[in-house]
């Protein structure tokens, strides 16, 4: 049994897909970061940096924080998600780019250009020209193909799985999916799972998995 100290952010979201793709039970545990429950000491002892999500194994009492980590972890363990040979290296390069690139610099997005507008022209403008240059990148990526690693058209792993909750807040960035005609195809496929339309509501329901 897996325990999952989530919210309702992208990072959160990660994980808990992937836990609703696997089909094994799991207990939510919700961590409301607006209320500075990430500062409780219990959830400290699970995830020092204070931050979301964290899984508990209690199977092998194994505890991980970051959730990078934690999918790569619940891959191995189910063996589920993730390519083999030469392209697992590339599934791992595609997620690597999500949580050194994508997640930091659009969550730097909503900061200045969804909560902040208006208080730094310099930090809305840096900030809407990376996210927008990051699409491309991905665009780029998945011209010809449905999903971001695996052989062929490529196979659905956990570096889809990373990176779509950050696409799902597109309307936060003010981007417009049309203008990235391959990942927003891409966006769509997935949305449209079922695994992610439940994952997406964890730990509570905000509002309906947003459609271009």
């Amino acid at each position: 049994m897996i325990d999952l100290y989530t919210w309702t952010t992208p990072n959160g979201r990660k994980v808990s897909i992937l836990l609703e793709e696997l089909g094994v039970p799991y207990t939510v545990h919700s961590i409301d970061i607006s209320k500075d429950e990430q500062h409780a000491p219990d959830f400290l002892k699970i995830a020092p940096n204070n931050r979301i999500p964290a899984i508990v194994d209690t199977e092998t009492g194994q505890t991980l924080m970051e959730s990078g980590a934690i999918m790569l972890y619940l891959a191995d363990k189910y063996q589920k998600f993730q390519c083999a040979g030469a392209e697992y290296w590339r599934m791992m390069e595609w997620l690597m780019w999500q949580m050194g690139g994508l997640g930091p610099m659009l969550g730097q997005t909503h900061h200045f250009v969804k909560y902040n507008k208006g208080k730094s022209e310099y930090a809305e403008e840096r900030y809407s020209t990376e996210a927008k240059r990051l699409y491309r990148v991905l665009n780029g990526r998945l011209e010809g193909r449905d999903f971001i690693a695996g052989d062929g058209r490529g196979e659905y792993t956990i570096a889809d799985m990373a990176c779509w909750p950050w696409v799902s807040r597109f309307e936060w960035q003010e981007v417009n999916l049309n203008e990235f005609p391959d990942v927003r195809d891409w966006y769509v496929r997935i949305a449209e799972r079922p695994a992610v339309q439940k994952g997406y509501q964890v730990p509570k329901f905000t509002t309906d998995v947003p459609m271009p």
